[in-house]
């Protein structure tokens, strides 16, 4: 077993999370009263600050948690780094934002460098205007953006990273999944809810960002399926979980390929990447997708061969 794993199974026993040990760094004086004050106004209670951080565990033995510290810092803490990235090729970026603050905070501050970056579009809706909307549905996003807060594993030296493609967003978070669960699992939404950060959870849900646990990644795919796109991947990654989100620029890429394709049977992938301004790896993702589709096949060997469009 790894260190985090003989850490994890030990809170387990006791039945705690690593968010509710004391910080043996900070103290109460590197917590932002106004943060606190300004909280305890939002979720309705008469109470002043120490009676608050005990009232909700976020002090032991006079001294704070590392939940209380990441969520009401007056500081920009590492542990709490995110990476945000505009690409307008796979390695080239146009725009970034590191931010590190509270973690309430980092919700909002990502979720509008995100919207800064997406597109809006007109829909038909029968109705005398057209509808406008953006390009990914931003409840899902949302939904993401505070999973990624709550539940990422922040004894881990990796920094959370969130890329913005012209086709798509990838997620990472640092932190695989708990107790032996599976990407089926996730994606069924049959699965009881396993909680990295009690503590963390705990002040997201009494502020009421968090409607309710373990519901997140299901109400995520429905609503990228009720938008009529494609439904977001979930995969565990060295050490981590990326989400990759899809617009419908991948489908306009596709209909792209194909249309080359039929021009000319024998293009290169390098070509066919220059053309839409994607790396090769992608064209090659794309290419599996249209022959998993029965839209294309390839006839004869990788240097000497040509696609064939299967109408």
């Amino acid at each position: 077993m790894s260190i985090s794993e003989i850490s994890n199974a030990h809170l387990k026993t006791i039945n705690s999370s690593w968010d509710f040990y004391p910080d043996p760094v900070h103290s109460i004086n590197n917590l932002s009263e106004e943060k606190i004050y300004g909280f305890i106004e939002q979720i309705g209670i008469d109470i002043d600050l120490l009676a608050f951080l005990n009232k909700f565990e976020l002090i032991k033995n006079d001294k704070i948690t590392f939940g209380v510290f990441l969520l009401f810092t007056d500081s920009e803490p590492l542990l709490s780094t995110i990476e945000v990235g505009r690409f307008s090729s796979e390695t080239i970026i146009k725009d970034s934002l590191t931010v590190r603050t509270d973690l309430i905070s980092e919700v909002e501050i990502v979720l509008e460098f995100i919207r800064k970056h997406l597109s809006k579009g007109y829909i038909i809706t029968g109705k005398a205007k057209r509808e406008e909307r953006w390009e990914y549905p931003l409840e899902a996003l949302r939904e993401i953006v505070i999973n990624m807060v709550v539940h990422r594993d922040y004894r881990s030296s990796n920094d959370s990273v969130i890329k913005i493609f012209n086709d798509r967003i990838e997620f990472f978070n640092p932190g695989g999944l708990v107790d032996n669960l599976t990407i089926e699992q996730v994606m069924s939404g049959k699965y009881r809810s396993h909680i990295r950060n009690k503590q963390i959870a705990n002040i997201f849900k009494e502020a009421g960002i968090i409607e309710k646990y373990g519901s997140g990644i299901k109400r995520v795919i429905e609503t990228f399926k009720g938008f009529g796109l494609k439904v977001p991947t979930f995969d565990s990654i060295e050490g981590g979980f990326l989400v990759t989100v899809y617009n419908n620029d991948t489908d306009k890429r596709l209909d792209k390929i194909l249309f080359a394709l039929k021009k000319n049977n024998k293009i290169s992938t390098i070509k066919l990447a220059e053309m839409n301004s994607v790396s090769k790896s992608t064209i090659l993702r794309d290419l599996r997708v249209l022959k998993k589709k029965g839209l294309l096949k390839r006839v004869g060997s990788e240097k000497s061969g040509y696609w064939q469009i299967l109408e």
